[in-house]
């Protein structure tokens, strides 16, 4: 490889400048148990904490050579600020996320105080990426991510509330999501003014295994628009499950970068976009990370690479339980395997 700083790779690559090796980063949690332990902290204090949600994430990236960090590591910041809590289950040894203990019951319910990001835990992630900015030297790229509208939605009021809402409340429907469309704007762009490298806005519970692509487009394209016209690059757009079916609709959103999981034909989504688009992806972050021996995790990279992405993904959060030698294997794997140019990327 060149002298190429990771910083330097990512922010090239997004500009789809030419680089030496694909990067090795994600839009999604990457921390470690490996690198946990090494702090001797348990999993439950890195949400607590701006300080270790921090060192986390940096010892993550220098112990298996990433190009980046990225925080914060859950979704309940956001509903937490805005009085749903959170179960932290700080006592907890094992790998326990924390979860929204209490939604909204009724859309008549809805408030969302207009200080709600000086409150909970937000202040909390504001610290951490300013250690992070601080504390890399300009070395890894800083990505931070928001849950995109419809999925912040659910996390703050039941998915069949809101869906049933459409038949007799459409327009209270409508607002609601309008609401969100403007709080994770707010949250993104926050965390841009922060400094951060790339944001990710992740839309990950709006994959057509859940709705329809008649109703992804009826509750979730416009707001994804109006989402990505507010943000600044890079930005990308990350959707778990199937996603065969709105990846057209998803290239219309307007982000730099599609990212998309396991279940996602990355051979056909290359067929329908063409070589101009970043497709990030696709491989099972628990079924290669954890349960596949490193003969297996290499060839999951190699076929990642083969079909088409410009950059290799995990589909979701890395279980943090995972195999050193296989997280070991992916890096290697990329470094390795991607000298040759990705359909969207060049090589130096």
């Amino acid at each position: 490889m060149t002298d190429i700083t990771p910083k330097e790779r990512i922010k090239r690559f997004f500009h789809r400048e030419p680089i030496d090796v694909m990067p090795v980063f994600s839009g999604q949690g990457m921390v470690t148990i490996q690198a946990i332990e090494k702090m001797g902290i348990r999993f439950a204090q890195i949400h607590t904490s701006a300080e270790y949600m921090a060192r986390s994430a940096m010892t993550t990236a220098e112990m298996f050579g990433f190009d980046a960090v990225i925080i914060p590591y859950n979704m309940c910041t956001v509903p937490e600020a805005l009085g749903r809590g959170a179960s932290l289950y700080e006592n907890a040894d094992g790998i326990l996320y924390p979860t929204v203990p209490s939604k909204w019951k009724t859309l008549d319910d809805v408030k969302i105080d207009s200080d709600f990001m000086t409150k909970g835990r937000m202040p909390l992630v504001d610290d951490a990426i300013r250690i992070l900015k601080s504390s890399s030297n300009g070395k890894f790229a800083v990505g931070s991510w928001v849950l995109g509208p419809f999925t912040m939605a659910g996390q703050l009021l039941e998915l069949d509330v809101l869906l049933k809402g459409l038949k007799k409340e459409k327009e209270k429907v409508e607002e609601f999501l309008s609401k969100m469309t403007d709080l994770v704007i707010e949250v993104a762009r926050h965390y841009q003014d922060l400094g951060v490298d790339y944001m990710n806005i992740r839309e990950m519970g709006s994959g057509t295994d859940i709705i329809s692509p008649r109703m992804w487009k009826m509750l979730v394209l416009d707001n994804l628009q109006k989402v990505f016209s507010a943000l600044r690059s890079p930005k990308v757009l990350h959707i778990c499950g199937s996603t065969d079916m709105i990846i057209e609709l998803m290239n219309e959103c307007g982000a730099d970068a599609l990212s998309v999981d396991q279940k996602n034909d990355v051979v056909e989504s290359r067929r329908k976009l063409g070589n101009d688009v970043l497709i990030l992806g696709n491989f099972d972050p628990y079924g290669t990370m954890v349960q596949m021996d490193v003969s297996g995790a290499e060839s999951v990279i190699k076929k990642c690479i083969d079909d088409g992405v410009d950059a290799v993904w995990p589909g979701c959060d890395l279980w943090p339980e995972v195999k050193k030698e296989n997280v070991e294997a992916y890096v290697r794997t990329v470094r390795e395997y991607s000298k040759k140019a990705s359909p969207a990327v060049g090589r130096i």
